[in-house]
């Protein structure tokens, strides 16, 4: 099962030092946002860098920004540990900075299909679109890879899939446009980036 984490800390961070930074990165920003009035209010997440279909806000940087802000303390725990739990592998796969650049795209095209598809005023936070990324290559790989995963890890990813895209529709205010966006980016940037695997 690659999803199990066995690593001592300073393992991690040696072994996937991309998502430690992203992993702190998440932290810092919540912590700013904690000093400056919370994440549960509108102006300060508009403020660091929310995605919104606001025509104000309608600025590119916040593609990325929104990445690493997060509504409330349960969202920010669900996310750092979906990215500490299930991105590593994909960056051993990638190598760092491969998996960087896969990890940005796949969000900022999550976010642009959020933008894009929601209707009435809408504002965006979080990680999930990136990790939804993450889970669009294990989709690719399970169906098109599977020598490169073991049974329970083909598995578990079938299982995040389904649990994850019902509660997106289940559960009020998440944002599922941008883990549908996140989770096609993620299957079509693998399928190009990850071509050199495939007869691994």
């Amino acid at each position: 099962m690659i999803f199990l984490r066995y690593e001592s800390f300073r393992q991690y961070l040696r072994l996937y030092p991309v998502t430690a930074l992203l992993l702190a990165a998440n932290i810092v920003m919540f912590g700013i946002e904690l000093a400056n009035g919370g994440p549960g209010d509108v102006m300060t997440l508009l403020r660091l860098g929310a995605i919104t279909n606001v025509p104000e806000y309608d600025q590119l940087w916040r593609y990325v920004a929104a990445l690493f802000l997060h509504g409330s303390w349960e969202h920010i725990v669900f996310n750092l540990f979906a990215l500490f739990v299930f991105a590593p592998p994909l960056e051993r796969i990638f190598g760092h900075w491969r998996y960087g650049l896969f990890y940005l795209a796949s969000g900022v095209l999550g976010n642009a299909a959020a933008v894009f598809l929601a209707r009435g005023e809408w504002i965006g936070v979080g990680a999930s679109s990136a990790i939804y990324g993450i889970y669009g290559a294990y989709l690719f790989i399970t169906l098109f890879q599977r020598h490169m995963l073991d049974a329970g890890s083909r598995t578990t990813v079938y299982g995040i899939l389904a649990v994850g895209l019902i509660t997106s529709f289940l559960i009020p205010h998440i944002g599922y446009w941008a883990h549908i966006g996140g989770l096609a980016a993620g299957f079509l940037l693998y399928g190009a980036m990850g071509r050199r695997n495939l007869n691994r």
